[in-house]
């Protein structure tokens, strides 16, 4: 990268703090107590079933919204489960993939002369992560798409915990771009360091886990991070091994 690295991990402005979860709803809501024992609104920016990490009675981890302009004065950020930090909010993948780019933990992405997010492609979507200028230049471009992770089954981290059609049609996309001689990449990231493997969550959306394996015989290369959490920062720490077959 021609940019400067910034480290690979993401820290929080200020120390995260503890609650209690009591409920989440809506899919982006959930009431906590806090130590003081005040309940509040806490915005949960996720918006899969994050089965497992919402069971009421939970420690989770807020972060104080500083936007003067923002409706709620938390936001939901970690769950501890079984004694591990689980990252459920959703905002943050991006640019823990595009920090560990630029500073080398992802080795695979390595070579590139720039760096973009959220660049227009395909069937009116835009890709996650798009690098360009590549030392081959027969594949100059790399597009990326990065998926957030909290499912566990087992010691298995499991990708979709809902069924999503929009992540089926992100790798129909990918495959396209293959098939036009870019390079193409689905990264898995997995907020959660209590995982040995990854597997497509066959049983909750087979359409997805079918894809996946389409989208990986096409060309299309799948790569899984997981990342270690405190309530001071995340970092994207290393591959896990995948199994495309079901379990």
């Amino acid at each position: 990268m021609n940019e400067n690295s910034e480290g690979q991990s993401m820290q929080f402005p200020a120390p995260l703090q503890k609650a209690i979860l009591i409920k989440r709803y809506k899919r982006f809501l959930a009431d906590v107590q806090l130590p003081s024992g005040a309940v509040v609104v806490a915005h949960c920016a996720n918006s899969g079933s994050m089965s497992g990490c919402d069971t009421p009675g939970s420690t989770v981890w807020l972060s104080a919204n500083t936007n003067p302009k923002a409706k709620l004065d938390w936001r939901w950020e970690m769950v501890d489960v079984d004694g591990y930090l689980v990252g459920i909010n959703t905002s943050h993948p991006n640019r823990l993939a595009e920090d560990a780019i630029r500073d080398g933990t992802i080795t695979e992405l390595q070579g590139y002369a720039s760096l973009r997010r959220e660049v227009k492609y395909g069937q009116n979507s835009r890709i996650d992560i798009l690098l360009e200028g590549a030392p081959d230049k027969e594949h100059d471009l790399c597009y990326v798409e990065v998926k957030n992770v909290t499912l566990k089954a087992g010691d298995e981290a499991r990708f979709p915990d809902a069924v999503t059609s929009r992540g089926a049609k992100h790798l129909v996309e990918l495959m396209d771009m293959v098939a036009a001689g870019h390079r193409a990449a689905m990264l898995f990231l997995v907020q959660r360091a209590d995982c040995t493997l990854f597997r497509p969550a066959a049983d909750i959306d087979p359409h997805y886990a079918e894809t996946l394996s389409r989208a990986s015989a096409a060309g299309v290369e799948i790569l899984c991070y997981s990342c270690d959490l405190s309530p001071d920062e995340i970092a994207v720490k290393g591959t896990l091994p995948i199994a495309l077959e079901p379990a």
